[in-house]
């Protein structure tokens, strides 16, 4: 993200300084070297645009840098497939509260990782949890019960992730971009972890009344 930065900052003052260039050089009627040195600016300043466009973007996402616990994830049944659910994220910001409706739950995150020389220069692989949803053991209650699902990503503006999934080819930095998930059973007073690695999310039991869930999961 630094890297960024630093990268739009340069690709900003270079541009202005171009366009001064060119002005200086317009008012001498150098028209010529108006025209070069003000399309030198030009494309300085929105290249370094997109660049603060594709840091803002990364900001919606965490560095991932080795497994680690980015959730906790705790339920209180009110009625039969029907429970509180408390998420606690470490990014700072308040414990939020949804109501879920099934035997289990999923949680889904995207992923964004980058080759090894982008690793060098600071871009570490990001993630992004993107929402949490109540479902069914069974199909067919899955197919007609209620559905609930609820959005746990932050307005992202330009959507990076997007972009390197649908033109991954002209975008060598990137490795990879996908989508990954981890569900487990609800149960009253059951307690989970939620870890993120390289290679995705991984849900534990943290209490005994998660384990007991867990064991008796089928």
């Amino acid at each position: 993200m630094n890297v960024l930065a630093f990268a739009s900052a340069v690709l900003g003052l270079s541009g202005l300084a171009f366009i001064a260039l060119a002005v200086s050089r317009a008012r001498r009627r150098r028209f010529a070297a108006a025209g070069a040195h003000g399309a030198a600016g030009c494309c300085a300043v929105f290249l370094g645009g997109a660049l603060v466009a594709v840091a803002l973007n990364l900001y919606t996402y965490q560095r991932l840098t080795y497994e680690r616990v980015i959730a906790d994830v705790s339920f209180r049944q009110f009625e039969p497939k029907g429970f509180g659910v408390t998420l606690d994220t470490d990014d700072g910001d308040d414990p939020r509260r949804f109501v879920l409706r099934g035997d289990e739950w999923q949680i889904d995150a995207r992923v964004l990782k980058w080759h090894g020389f982008a690793n060098l220069l600071g871009l570490d692989s990001h993630y992004r949890l993107e929402r949490l949803s109540g479902r069914y053991a069974d199909l067919a209650v899955e197919r007609s019960g209620p559905r609930t699902v609820f959005t746990l990503a932050r307005p992202a503006g330009l959507d990076l992730w997007d972009i390197a999934r649908r033109h991954e080819r002209w975008i060598p930095l990137v490795d990879a971009v996908y989508g990954s998930a981890a569900y487990l059973p609800m149960a009253d007073g059951a307690r989970f972890e939620i870890s993120i690695t390289q290679s995705g999310l991984i849900a534990r039991p943290a209490n005994p009344a998660a384990q007991r869930a867990t064991a008796a999961w089928r």
